[in-house]
């Protein structure tokens, strides 16, 4: 791979006539490059396309193709990605439903708009996979026709299509009304009775692990269950029955339904499977009561959860921020807190309540103020790269409490340059806080050149448009090729270099 060229396709002060001489000359690495370029003329994306076919995806794909512009015998990858997007041929389904390729016809099956006799001919496709693809994504009509088909696999897929009538998904739920499977790819490939080994070391098998039939093809109908209970369109009395089915992950995947009658709730309230009520506690749709149920939950991750539901109510989780670590991620509840939900916030006496406040970004004025000059670390970690602080306050986190803020106010958008600079000269230093300065929009030449530093601030540093252009064509012959990579992408780069680099 060329590290060089492959950096100068990205980079977006390449001059137009450049662009055509390294389209003369791409490979494939060089090509994926030049198929990102903004400034990519139709007339510059054909040619692409006609020199490295795989480029062609991307092309169709970001729309810099249309179907006057793709041979579909010739680019048939190409061509189904325009189908894909909506923007091919349906005409050509009639030749790449006969694709030998599997693979093509799979992602054929799973376009949209498909003149019906391709749909027929993919329904009878001679490999599963082609029929449980297009029994995923086809119409209500289509799906109900694919709900008996002999294949366990077919079925499966025909449970997680939101298409699929709901009829037709609490029929494959029940088992009623539908001819039992005759098949499924363990048996087609295994004597029966057969369990995947979860550690098998054949190289040539595919199977998942734990996969096995007895006959009663009991893996993928497990798996068509499962669809069939995250399917919103299943209705909601064909799941009410799995409340107590032995596998968990079943449970798991009626706990986060919208539609939970309260009783079915409150017994996956007290499962035995800590990740069963940690899929309820997240699930928006269940009651206050059960909520502070699960608040003292035992297990940590279904407080966290809980944590994260964005239908919490407020105290609940001000005592979950007392009790249980739940990370710097912003809860949804506390991002649509009302103004008066954020100024009692902003007063709690638990500093991780302050901390999960700080991160929201759009805080008023005088309740950012506030917890910039918050006594706790790890406030002010959080509220470090908030819009709108002052050199002043951002300079006296950083003389409080050193290292443990350094690289978070670095992240801050309105950290002037100056302090920048002066961030990397801190003493001790910290390294993350040289990758959060390299990336930074305002860093000057000299806060960039002390990130070179860092082995990774420096991969970083050397694709910043502010770096000396000296500085940028030294780190093209640099031992990192990611260095090299985003030196040659930096658009300071030297335009009588890049005129020297493209062959």
């Amino acid at each position: 791979m060329n590290h060089v060229l492959c950096g100068l396709a990205a980079n977006t002060a390449l001059p137009p006539e450049l662009v055509d001489r390294l389209i003369a000359v791409a490979d494939a690495d060089i090509a994926s490059d030049l198929a990102g370029r903004a400034d990519l003329s139709r007339a510059q994306a054909v040619a692409l396309c006609s020199r490295v076919e795989e480029s062609g995806v991307r092309l169709a794909r970001e729309g810099r193709l249309t179907a006057t512009d793709v041979d579909p015998e010739d680019q048939p990858d190409t061509a189904l990605a325009l189908l894909d997007e909506g923007a091919g041929n349906p005409e050509w389904g009639r030749l790449l439903a006969a694709d030998p390729v599997v693979e093509r016809r799979e992602k054929l099956a799973a376009c949209s708009g498909l003149p019906s006799d391709v749909v027929e001919t993919l329904a009878a496709d001679s490999d599963v996979r082609v029929v449980a693809e297009l029994a995923l994504w086809t119409t209500p009509d289509v799906a109900t026709g694919l709900a008996g088909h002999p294949y366990a696999e077919v079925r499966r897929a025909v449970a997680g299509n939101e298409a699929t009538p709901p009829a037709v998904l609490a029929a494959l739920l029940r088992g009623e009304g539908l001819p039992p499977a005759q098949r499924c790819l363990v048996c087609d490939r295994e004597k029966r009775p057969f369990t995947h080994d979860p550690q098998c070391a054949r190289l040539d098998c595919e199977l998942p692990p734990g996969a096995s039939c007895d006959g009663s093809h009991e893996s993928t109908v497990h798996d068509m269950w499962h669809a069939a209970l995250r399917n919103p369109a299943t209705p909601t009395q064909a799941v009410v029955a799995f409340v107590d089915h032995p596998s968990m992950l079943l449970r798991g995947a009626l706990a986060e339904r919208p539609d939970l009658p309260p009783e079915v709730s409150r017994r996956l309230a007290v499962d035995p499977i800590p990740g069963v009520r940690a899929d309820l506690a997240e699930n928006p749709a269940i009651d206050d009561a059960l909520m502070r149920a699960l608040a003292d939950d035992q297990s940590h991750d279904v407080r966290f959860r809980l944590a994260h539901n964005p239908n919490v109510p407020l105290d609940v989780l001000i005592h979950l921020a007392a009790t249980t670590r739940l990370g710097a991620a912003l809860p949804p509840r506390i991002a649509t807190a009302s103004p008066a939900e954020v100024e009692e916030l902003a007063r709690s006496t638990e500093p991780a309540v302050r901390m999960l406040l700080a991160g929201r970004r759009d805080l008023p004025a005088e309740t950012r103020d506030a917890l910039a000059s918050d006594p706790d670390a790890k406030v002010l970690k959080s509220i470090a790269p908030h819009p709108g602080l002052s050199e002043a306050q951002l300079r006296a986190m950083v003389h409080r409490h050193g290292v443990r803020v350094l690289a978070k106010v670095a992240t801050n958008p309105d950290a002037p340059r100056r302090l920048l600079e002066d961030l990397t000269r801190h003493e001790p230093p910290v390294q993350k806080a040289f990758r959060e300065v390299a990336r930074h929009r305002r860093a000057t030449p000299q806060a960039l050149l002390a990130c070179l530093t860092d082995a990774q601030a420096r991969r970083i540093a050397a694709g910043h448009p502010a770096l000396p252009p000296p500085a940028i064509v030294e780190l093209l012959t640099d031992d990192d090729w990611q260095v090299v990579e985003a030196a040659a992408g930096n658009p300071s780069l030297p335009r009588a270099v890049m005129l020297d680099l493209v062959p």
